[in-house]
């Protein structure tokens, strides 16, 4: 936005008078009913300047019971419920909010897209931004105006389109989508981390830990059992002492059975114990069999 005004007002596009701009970090020096803010976050981006104002995390702006804000644009399907949450926000800090009845387009209307295919009088035509119905309604346009079909084209996330000299062609596709930032890491947070945190968050983890000896196969100690986030261990212990006779029965049965392998003997002992739970609770937490080799 800052950047869009100085252009604007470069080129004489947008004629403000001196003195009337001024750095956020100068409000201070201005009484209230002087100034006015043009921000970002009419559609409720949460790291947006207005958010921040409306949870009261921004650093140099604060909402007040004097405050008037006006959303200059209708929010866009799927935003309702992130702008209805800034408006509410905005209303308990007392301020006066007007969001009804005001509108200012963020795209170009067909004209306006018609005049700069006209000036610019491209060869090639990519259009770009919004669904794909807009996306065929901007080629429709580019054709009107001269593009040839085939030099008109609609990229997929990831398409990889390559000119040439004086051709173009979609040549490939390269991977494409939400890049995962998290701590240090970033993308190597995959599908299935994001499916166990899921998980854990709505149901919780079992641990069963088993000491065995590596030789004979016999349980040296365990099985114990414990959880998190899936039932306050005080008052279930019930529950628990049944989930121990559970994991007990199903290492009579593995050693009954000669089994061995420690992938096998913890399937046994997830499935059995995850049926249990189920049974008992309708949950289905995340279930965890730890061998500690002795």
């Amino acid at each position: 936005m800052v950047n869009i005004i100085e252009t604007a007002t470069r080129l004489e596009y947008l004629k403000i008078p001196e003195n009337t701009l001024m750095d956020v970090s100068q409000l201070r020096d201005y009484p209230d009913e002087k100034t006015v803010i043009i921000t970002t976050g009419s559609q409720g981006e949460r790291l947006a300047a207005l958010s921040r104002m409306a949870n009261g995390t921004h650093k140099k702006v604060s909402i007040g019971p004097k405050d008037t804000i006006i959303f200059s644009s209708h929010p866009i399907p799927g935003n309702e419920k992130a702008v209805t949450k800034i408006i509410n926000e905005l209303f308990l800090k007392g301020a006066d909010v007007i969001f009804q009845d005001t509108h200012v387009s963020g795209h170009a209307c067909r004209e306006e897209i018609k005049l700069i295919y006209s000036l610019t009088q491209p060869k090639f035509a990519v259009p770009v931004h919004g669904e794909y119905k807009h996306l065929m309604a901007q080629a429709k346009i580019a054709e009107e105006m001269g593009v040839s079909k085939e030099n008109v084209f609609i990229l997929h996330s990831g398409s990889v389109l390559e000119f040439a000299n004086t051709e173009a062609d979609i040549v490939g596709e390269v991977e494409a989508g939400a890049v995962l930032v998290d701590g240090l890491g970033v993308g190597d947070v995959g599908n299935v981390v994001l499916r166990d945190r899921q998980k854990l968050a709505d149901e919780g983890i079992v641990v069963v830990v088993i000491a065995m000896d590596n030789y004979s196969g016999q349980i040296v100690a365990g099985p114990e059992i414990s959880t998190r986030g899936f039932v306050y261990v005080k008052e279930a212990d019930d529950l628990l002492e049944e989930a121990h006779g559970i994991v007990e029965q199903s290492i009579c049965y593995v050693q009954d059975n000669s089994v061995t392998d420690w992938g096998k003997i913890k399937n046994i002992i997830k499935d059995n114990l995850g049926e249990f739970i189920w049974k008992k609770t309708k949950r289905r937490p995340m279930i965890m069999p730890v061998i500690i080799e002795v």
